[in-house]
């Protein structure tokens, strides 16, 4: 057995993980919980519908997956320091742009901008950077930036909402730039490096004693390679199911509990504790994804969102609107986790950028047309119960791919 010992000098992926954790607080902060919070504003001063409004954010979802591929073959080539660091003066550049804008066409191409700045920034590359520099602590590593970035809706929709009463949404916005700026341009351009041996170290930071044996070498497949596996197939659709369902009922969830004779207090209250349960799913996921399969461990984690979908189906009052919360929360949770460990584990670091980015446009278009047809569908029957039946289908056929997506062992010959 192969025995370890940590890096003399201190193991510098340790200093990523926590500036990508920062980074990702204020990204996800300014880039995507903050939107919401200028809706109104914006719609009041400028006149467009909501339907309107909100076409752009599905649009800057869009064109950030769609981005994921051509953004991680960059990745794989030369590294996140400076796709990062441009990402970062990219997005802060948009944000100041929107605080201007005053036609619907320029905010369109400003939020398409976004997307490709999401892509840029957020967990995709961040993600992709921690499979370089750890293997045997990347879910730790993973954890640590998910549970910090987990926060940004609790950071940054107060502190937008506040701004924006203060100075209005324009300034708001103004301020925000700066935040992201100021946060994020100088973490990526001077820590950020691109891979351990360039610092003379190794993933995860450890020595090897002499005359001990080594770990087994991680798989490196490529990304034309994993493409005829079955198992990247299984994984897009078991992924882009579970994100529909994900991006669908979060759109639909306050409308539909109200559906449900919940108080506008107790909606709010539990979609509240649905992002509670959301870092409550990665801390429990971690420590089990270092025992046994990921891919039944996965599997079983998707599986929560029928289990919290059939809550609200079929269990009455409130106990039923808690077992949701419950599960959806747990699911929701580990999905952040689950896809770059799987991506890691089954083919290696070296081609995780380009894999990773295949798969993510695939779930782009999933989770794009999602939000819509739930809405079609409840239009069309008349309430949500249609909706959650299909949605909970879905997530049960997600949890399956994932299991049917686990490589078999090779027969010997």
């Amino acid at each position: 057995m192969a025995r370890f010992l940590p890096s003399p000098n201190g193991f510098y992926g340790w200093r990523i993980a926590w500036a990508l954790a920062l980074t990702q607080t204020i990204g996800f902060g300014v880039l995507y919980y903050a939107f919401g919070v200028f809706v109104k504003p914006m719609e009041a001063e400028l006149g467009w519908s909501r339907a309107e409004t909100s076409a752009a954010f599905s649009l800057a979802l869009l064109v950030s997956g769609l981005a994921a591929f051509p953004v991680g073959r960059w990745f794989d080539r030369h590294g996140a320091r400076g796709l990062m660091t441009a990402g970062s003066i990219w997005g802060a550049l948009l944000v100041w742009g929107w605080a201007q804008v005053q036609n619907l066409t320029v905010f369109y191409l400003l939020w398409a901008g976004l997307g490709l700045a999401m892509a840029m920034v957020l967990y995709e590359v961040a993600f992709a950077v921690l499979a370089v520099w750890f293997r045997r602590y990347r879910p730790r590593a993973m954890l640590v930036v998910t549970l910090m970035a987990g926060l940004a809706s609790t950071i940054f929709v107060p502190l937008s909402t506040w701004l924006a009463q203060a100075v209005g949404w324009r300034g708001a916005l103004e301020v925000l730039a700066l935040i992201f700026a100021l946060g994020t341009i100088p973490l990526h351009a001077l820590v950020l490096r691109r891979r351990p041996e360039d610092l003379g170290q190794r993933p995860d930071g450890e020595l090897f004693l002499e005359g001990s044996s080594r770990p087994a070498p991680e798989p490196s497949v490529s990304a034309k390679e994993a493409l005829r596996r079955p198992t990247f197939w299984w994984l897009s659709l078991g992924f882009a199911l579970s994100r529909a369902t994900s991006i669908a009922l979060t759109a639909h969830m306050v409308p539909l509990l109200l559906e449900k004779g919940y108080s506008p207090a107790l909606a709010a209250t539990a979609a509240g504790m649905v992002g509670v349960m959301q870092l409550a799913g990665r801390i429990v996921y971690t420590p089990f994804s270092q025992r046994g399969s990921l891919f039944y461990l996965s599997a079983a984690f998707l599986g929560c969102y029928t289990l919290g979908l059939l809550g609200l189906l079929w269990v009455p009052g409130g106990l039923g609107l808690w077992v949701f919360v419950l599960f959806f929360g747990l699911a929701n949770g580990s999905i952040s986790l689950a896809k770059p460990a799987l991506i890691a584990e089954t083919y290696g670091a070296t081609h995780y950028g380009s894999i990773n980015g295949s798969m993510t446009s695939i779930i782009a278009v999933a989770q794009t047309i999602a939000p819509f047809a739930a809405g079609a569908l409840h239009q069309l029957t008349g309430g949500y119960n249609a909706v959650l039946w299909v949605f909970a289908a879905l997530a049960a056929a997600s949890a399956l791919a994932i299991v049917q997506a686990q490589p078999r062992p090779t027969p010997s010959p």
